[in-house]
């Protein structure tokens, strides 16, 4: 194409490609309901030689942002693993992560050696059909049941089967790559044994102390995470092993450090958003569609092909079918269990494409294009069906049972559960910066305050730096003196004696988190602000930053109308836990002081038994009762495939919408987005966003 020769010949080119790819082609391909990685992946073959020849995988500048995609697709495999659920079951966790982890191996070895392979190539192809990519867990999230057993210790299996499949690669690259002897494998076990060690344990040490000692820096904080990243795929490599298994090691050591934090949730961003699918459209570039297409459609290819996804389905299921039958699991669970178990993405495809460019001293790959050619379709079978599998599976799951058989009491103070911390008196802190939001918020706040006979504290902050001096800060003083007189006059016109204070901060969340734990608060209520977009994502947005720094609930509202003028009221409930039944409780108690209705929305999948459903009906019957307040309530359950869609269309009839906060998880690397989101963005009327602290 002739246009080619006016684009400079210049790295910034390719990068910028590589940057629309990632903008535009994902939310595409989900519109047509297909994953996000698959659009990557056929932009990668447009763009390529067998395409408009835009890109070249030998390129330095291609071969940097792959390797920085392929390190970081494992580093965020690590990250997301949740090892509290893995600790909590991790005997059943290391029996199923076992038995998912051996005979998909076995399975492939057999396939290797009978299709002609030789025993380290047979050895890694068993390897990558080992682990798995949990692309199921926002289904089970959404449906609520990641909470049963069964997904549990799922989830925690997958620290093992990935860990494992990751060890048998870099055994067999090494093998490749050099003479192999009884000593040399010795050697190469004993040094990845202390390397390991020495990832795990000292990133572990090194960061919990350096993110005490910087506190809220967070920009350091995330900078240390990257370091320790690439440190570790660095250092794996001067061990002659994968840079991949640093990085997912790396991912698992700064997993304790960062826990669920904002410094993760950038972490994640920038990996899900630039560097993972630089990978995945790498490996379209990489993809011969002549030989591609060769090789699934010529007999040898195609047999291969099939047996590889065959004997990986069967051995899945095999493996979840014997768990099954060792934990008493009903079929139910196995099936969702070997459905989640499927999807083969994050360290099959990076493990596949460290094999097929491993070369030995002869310049022979360790594996075929035929096999990576395999692996792609398998990784596309995959990614599709474990998730509609997972759908069709988990939404026969029952709820699973709060604290082992304990009840909730959902009667008690929504900071009852904060030790040494007095619940009375109520108060409410009122953090006040817009003069057009102000007037609303202190009403909600003396509403709610009132009702408890607590009290008010309208909170303003005036942002400064070092020097006090500093003009803007004297600006900054005088408006927000005003706004606390205005907070007071509207607390007047309720009776009620507001207890204001000023703050002088360089950082607005913080500066609230802080005042509400001097205040000993029960409550902080709070006005809307931006939380999309880039700089939100990027920086974190103050709603987003308070959640984390508030010891005690956090209330964001989008109030459309006075609070006193507010009687009917909408919280929809997706499943029965702590966090939901505080929400609940909020509900109520506004509900209660200001004389409104209040329903209970709940939207189960199509082909929920009826007698789940009149279960879960009657848990919410009784929580409504326990909370002993006069208030007018109903329960609303509808059946439907899209949450979202329900809750916009319910929410018609009412005034104000009760939303509990959710993090979002990340699926294969790419943002996933929840009901909660999707629901902020369209809905017409009044709005709480309720959060609990590290919710």
């Amino acid at each position: 194409m002739q246009f080619l020769e006016f684009l400079p010949d210049t790295p910034l080119v390719s990068f910028t490609i590589l940057i629309l790819v990632a903008l535009l082609v994902p939310p595409i391909f989900e519109k047509l309901h297909l994953p996000g990685l698959v659009g990557l992946l056929v932009a990668g073959i447009l763009l390529g030689s067998n395409g408009l020849n835009l890109l070249d995988p030998q390129d330095d500048t291609i071969k940097l942002l792959s390797d920085a995609g392929k390190i970081y697709l494992m580093f965020v495999a690590g990250l997301e693993i949740d090892l509290d659920d893995f600790r909590n079951k991790k005997n059943r966790s290391l029996g199923f992560g076992v038995a998912t982890f051996l005979l998909p191996l076995v399975a492939g070895i057999a396939v290797g050696r009978i299709f002609g392979f030789s025993w380290n190539a047979s050895i890694l192809i068993g390897s990558l059909l080992s682990s798995h990519t949990l692309l199921g867990y926002p289904i089970v999230n959404r449906l609520g049941v990641v909470r049963n057993e069964a997904v549990t210790v799922t989830i925690g299996a997958t620290i093992f089967t990935d860990i494992a499949a990751l060890l048998v690669l870099a055994i067999c690259i090494s093998v490749h790559q050099g003479e192999f002897t009884p000593a040399s494998l010795a050697m190469q076990l004993g040094s990845l044994a202390l390397y390991s060690f020495a990832v795990l344990y000292g990133i572990d040490r090194v960061g919990k102390a350096y993110f005490h000692r910087t506190g809220d820096e967070e920009s350091n904080q995330f900078l240390f995470v990257l370091a320790a990243v690439f440190l570790a795929a660095v250092g794996a490599q001067l061990i002659n092993v994968d840079k991949i298994v640093g990085a997912f090691l790396a991912g698992l050591a700064v997993n304790d450090v960062i826990g669920h934090s904002p410094v993760e949730e950038k972490v994640e961003f920038v990996g899900s958003t630039l560097f993972i699918p630089f990978f995945f459209v790498t490996m379209g570039l990489l993809l011969d569609i002549p030989t591609f297409v060769e090789t699934i459609t010529s007999p040898y290819g195609l047999g291969l092909t099939l047996a590889i996804i065959s004997s990986l389905i069967a051995s899945k299921f095999l493996a979840a079918l014997g768990v099954k039958l060792l934990y008493r699991y009903d079929w139910n669970e196995m099936l969702t269990m070997w459905s989640l178990s499927l999807p083969q993405v994050a360290a099959t495809l990076a493990a596949a494409l460290a094999g097929f460019q491993a070369l030995n001293s002869a310049g022979d790959t360790l594996l075929s294009e035929a096999v990576f050619n395999t692996v792609i379709v398998m990784m596309l079978v995959t990614a599709i069906l474990g998730p509609v599998l997972t759908a069709r599976f988990a939404r026969k799951l029952p709820l699973p049972q709060q604290g082992r058989g304990r009840a909730i009491d959902a009667s008690s103070d929504w900071d009852a559960t904060q030790e040494g911390v007095t619940p009375h008196p109520f108060t409410v802190v009122v953090p006040v910066y817009n003069p057009l939001t102000t007037k609303y918020l202190i009403e909600m706040g003396v509403l709610l305050a009132r009702q408890e006979s607590g009290t008010l504290v309208p909170l303003s902050i005036a942002k400064a730096h070092v020097h006090m001096d500093d003009p803007q800060l004297k600006i900054s003083l005088i408006q927000s003196q005003k706004l606390l007189k205005r907070a007071g006059e509207t607390s007047h016109e309720f009776d009620m004696e507001a207890q204001p204070i000023l703050r002088i901060d360089d950082d607005i969340a913080n500066a609230i988190g802080r005042v509400a734990r001097e205040q000993n608060a029960s409550l902080v209520v709070m006005g809307w602000s931006q939380t999309t977009g880039l700089r939100a994502r990027l920086f974190g947005s103050v709603i987003d930053r308070v959640f984390w720094a508030s010891h005690c609930p956090v209330a964001v509202m989008r109030l459309l109308e006075e609070p006193i003028n507010i009687h009917r009221l909408l919280v929809p409930v997706k499943a029965i836990t702590p966090r939901s039944l505080k929400a609940i409780r909020f509900a109520q108690r506004f509900a209660d002081t200001n004389q409104a209705s209040l329903t209970l929305l709940h939207v189960c999948v199509p082909n929920t038994p009826q007698e789940q459903i009149a279960a879960f009906e009657q848990k919410l019957e009784k929580v409504l009762a326990n909370a002993k307040l006069k208030v007018s309530s109903e329960i609303k359950t509808v059946a439907h495939e899209d949450a979202a869609h329900v809750i916009l269309k319910v929410s018609r009839s009412f005034e104000l919408v009760i939303l509990r906060s959710t993090r979002r998880r990340t699926a294969g690397g790419l943002a996933v987005s929840d009901v909660t989101t999707q629901v902020v963005k369209k809905l017409t009327c009044s709005l709480v966003l309720f959060g609990e602290p590290h919710s």
